[in-house]
């Protein structure tokens, strides 16, 4: 049992170090939440704009090939290409939107309400 003590006391003071490791950081603020926030629609709207743009050239342009398995793989890059567009847009718009409800929370809450 001897042996076991010292074992389950390294534990706990490592449990202990990493905690203080991971509290000993520092909080981030409404200032970063928003920044955060801002430069994720930034980016949505720079994927948007990159989506809409696909979506004309390839309106604009529709693959011809007289072979169908040709045919067959430029439709599926084409409706690949201009699905991940808009999943870039959808993605980095719904990161912006938590972002900014993250930061109104921010403001209306206390510093050590979540301490307890």
């Amino acid at each position: 049992m001897s042996e076991r003590q010292p074992a389950d006391q390294a534990k706990t003071s490592t449990v202990n170090s990493s905690d203080l490791a991971v509290d000993s950081g520092p909080r981030k603020g409404p200032l970063s939440f928003l920044s955060g926030s801002l430069t994720s629609f930034l980016l949505a709207w720079l994927s948007f704009g990159l989506s809409k743009g696909m979506v004309a050239y390839f309106a604009a342009h529709p693959p011809s090939f007289s072979n169908a398995i040709a045919q067959s793989i430029a439709s599926a890059l084409k409706t690949l290409f201009t699905g991940m567009c808009f999943l870039a847009t959808f993605s980095f718009a719904f990161i912006g939107l938590g972002l900014l409800l993250v930061f109104l929370r921010s403001l209306f809450t206390r510093p050590d309400g979540d301490a307890a």
